[in-house]
């Protein structure tokens, strides 16, 4: 195959230009890597189950700060600089992500100027290096990028994420094997620059993916780009794992392995909409109405930051026509539903305390407290169910935080979130 990596500038993502056959073909070269994972996993099976057991009876049930949790990424791109800062600011986000590929490093002056920019500005900002096959076949051009990149972006940036959704071919890698070669040269690198690795960046559900990795490279944080899209809601299961199933599980992985006590990262997840055409990045199955994608966004926040599995999440990204908050080829730029969830979520949660999940077959409930203030917020996955929330109600808004009519305290709750506000303080 001539071409090895070519970039789908529509849906931020590489093109799959590999052919079927080709990636069977390079499957197979692979076959020891496979076997050696699932010989090294089976050991370690009954340990992570046992601690999956504990996490997951725990999820929920202790108090969680939530406090620089929610995050957002951007791409730098088009000469759109204001208009992104604009967006940034609005929504009143303190966390951003923003991609550096390998294969633009001749453009790393642009990078820099846009990271140095926000972080002036009061953005803490985690950037993601991108690789791709050429990275993986000429180890020094891969290696002069990451120490440019550390050296240009360490004055502005503490946290580098190693690699991105390497376990896609499309990404320009083959095995675990070939991650690990990219990854140990950031190790003396990241110490010489005095910053924090975070990876590997697996995509999707693959966590046997984790111990070998993590067993070998001591991150100062795991991350993980936990898509749940596929099986719509973020509370439906696949093979019978919801997303609380899938952190709790995570959890007890990484505290298997080298990396035990360290936080957890979610930096990206999204849905794609409906309709968008070229411009989605998994058309199908995965896409979502505008009204859907806010939904979700917010109940994914919730589930995720208030389990204590994981300490921060990342939506990808603040505009892009298929997927993002924004729709930045409509002008003036468009804010979506998802948008204005986000906004709302970040003006009631930041500063917040999780103090409790109340559990119920049909609902998800979750109070907090600010201060004196006290609120729930809650939903069902689907239909709508009248529930007592059992203290006098001084305020009902919804998910994207207009006043909702109520009398006394029993609330209609359906798949949009509500944010219901107690009257007076608790005794």
């Amino acid at each position: 195959m001539k071409e090895l990596f070519r970039w789908n500038e529509l849906a931020d993502q590489p093109h799959n230009i590999a052919p079927r056959r080709e990636r069977f073909r390079a499957h197979w070269r692979h076959a020891g890597s496979y076997l050696s994972l699932v010989a090294s996993n089976l050991k370690l099976a009954w340990p992570v189950w046992r601690r999956y057991r504990r996490v997951k009876r725990g999820l929920y049930r202790q108090p969680v700060k939530i406090s620089r949790a929610m995050g957002v990424a951007v791409s730098p791109v088009n000469n759109k600089e204001e208009e992104i800062v604009a967006l940034l600011r609005e929504l009143d986000v303190s966390l951003v992500l923003v991609r550096v590929p390998s294969w633009e490093v001749a453009n790393l002056s642009y990078y820099e100027s846009f990271i140095q920019r926000l972080s002036r500005e009061g953005w803490f900002v985690l950037v993601a290096l991108l690789q791709n096959r050429y990275d993986v076949l000429n180890p020094e051009k891969w290696r002069a990028f990451l120490q440019l990149a550390l050296e240009r972006l360490s004055p502005w940036v503490e946290h580098f994420e190693l690699g991105h959704a390497w376990n896609r071919t499309k990404w320009g890698l083959w095995s675990f094997r070939e991650y690990l070669k990219i990854a140990q040269p950031a190790l003396g690198l990241a110490s010489q620059h005095g910053v924090k690795l975070i990876g590997p960046a697996v995509i999707d559900f693959e966590f046997h993916l984790y111990p070998v990795i993590l067993n070998q490279i001591p991150f100062d944080i795991v991350s993980s780009l936990l898509y749940v899209d596929r099986t719509g809601a973020p509370e439906n299961a696949q093979w019978g794992w919801t997303l609380e199933k899938k952190v709790a599980l995570l959890r007890a992985i990484i505290d298997s392995t080298r990396c035990r006590g360290k936080e957890c990262w979610v930096t990206e997840f999204n849905w794609p909409l409906a309709g968008m055409g070229r411009h989605s990045p998994a058309p199908g199955r995965p896409c979502v109405s505008e009204e859907e994608q806010a939904d979700f966004l917010v109940r994914y926040f919730i589930l995720g930051l208030t389990s204590g599995a994981v300490s921060r999440v990342y939506w990808w990204q603040l505009a892009a026509r298929g997927y993002g908050l924004v729709d930045p080829l409509v002008s003036p730029w468009q804010r979506r539903p998802s948008f204005r969830a986000f906004k709302n979520m970040v003006k009631f949660l930041e500063g917040s305390t999780f103090l409790e999940r109340r559990f119920h077959p049909r609902a998800w409930i979750f109070h907090f407290g600010r201060g004196k203030e006290r609120f729930a917020v809650a939903w069902t996955k689907q239909d709508s169910l009248e529930y007592d929330f059992s203290f006098p109600v001084r305020q009902v808004l919804d998910r994207d935080g207009s006043e909702v009519p109520f009398a006394g305290s029993k609330i209609i709750l359906t798949p949009r979130p509500k944010y219901v506000f107690s009257q007076a303080d608790p005794v």
